[in-house]
């Protein structure tokens, strides 16, 4: 490959999608951040590019479908062509079932299911363009074996699994893998108020005892990415510390 690959991220602006978008740098990609705010994404070009790297920052709403399409169509005109996408944005409305609103639910499974379908309907020509592709679809153990709680986000999360096996199904004559990577809990924003016996459990369940970092959930998006890893497709891979392994 003489071309350097051009790469998506969303949910870029923090946490595992920071790390993501990172990391791609690192190895070489140029990474369009896309999150909803301008500033926290100018940091992160603003760090990739003093580093020696190349990005550039995307805002979009990933809860409007039509500005999702648009954000796509507009990084293949710009760049041209898309080779990885990488859905890691996601949000949390939780609640108990009996609880749940329609609009906990739909805010949700519309974010984190819907926006996703929508950006990969819209990067899949490209990539078939451009006879090669990389998708990964960020989900949560929470969409392997359900959470209290979380019926929105594990329903979307678990969505994620079908969405991405029917993609690889559809798109790998064309050079194009899909998987999906599953975090377990992970040192970020959403998990840091915690309390600590709620953290002490959560390590109890592990095999490695101690919770995961953004760190390691990259390492595992830049192998899926890679262009090694054509024969890796419509698999999810928890990355997890052993938590769900039963």
């Amino acid at each position: 490959m003489t071309d350097t690959r051009i790469a998506i991220v969303t949910g870029a602006s923090r946490g595992i999608g920071r790390a993501i978008a990172l990391r791609l740098a690192r190895d070489g990609r140029h990474v369009v951040c896309v999150a909803r705010s301008q500033g926290p994404l100018d940091e992160l070009v603003a760090e990739i590019t003093s580093a020696g790297g190349r990005a550039t920052a995307k805002p979009c709403d990933l809860a409007d479908a039509g500005a999702v399409a648009a954000m796509v169509e507009s990084v293949a005109s710009e760049l041209g062509r898309i080779d990885i996408l990488v859905n890691n944005a996601g949000i949390t409305r939780d609640n108990l079932i009996l609880r749940m609103s329609d609009d906990e639910w739909d805010d949700v499974v519309n974010t984190n299911l819907k926006a996703v379908f929508v950006a990969c309907r819209a990067a899949a020509r490209p990539m078939m363009k451009g006879k090669f592709g990389r998708i990964v679809n960020i989900a949560s153990t929470s969409g392997l074996v359900g959470n209290a709680g979380q019926a929105n986000y594990a329903a979307a999360k678990s969505g994620l699994t079908g969405l991405t096996k029917t993609i690889a199904r559809e798109l790998g004559g064309k050079g194009i893998t899909a998987n999906v990577i599953a975090p377990g809990f992970v040192q970020t924003d959403m998990t840091k108020d915690l309390p600590q016996q709620v953290i002490d459990g959560v390590k109890a369940m592990m095999a490695v005892r101690q919770l995961g970092t953004p760190e390691d959930i990259a390492a595992a998006v830049a192998y899926a990415t890679s262009d090694e890893a054509g024969f890796l497709t419509g698999q999810t891979i928890a990355v997890d510390g052993g938590m769900t392994m039963c």
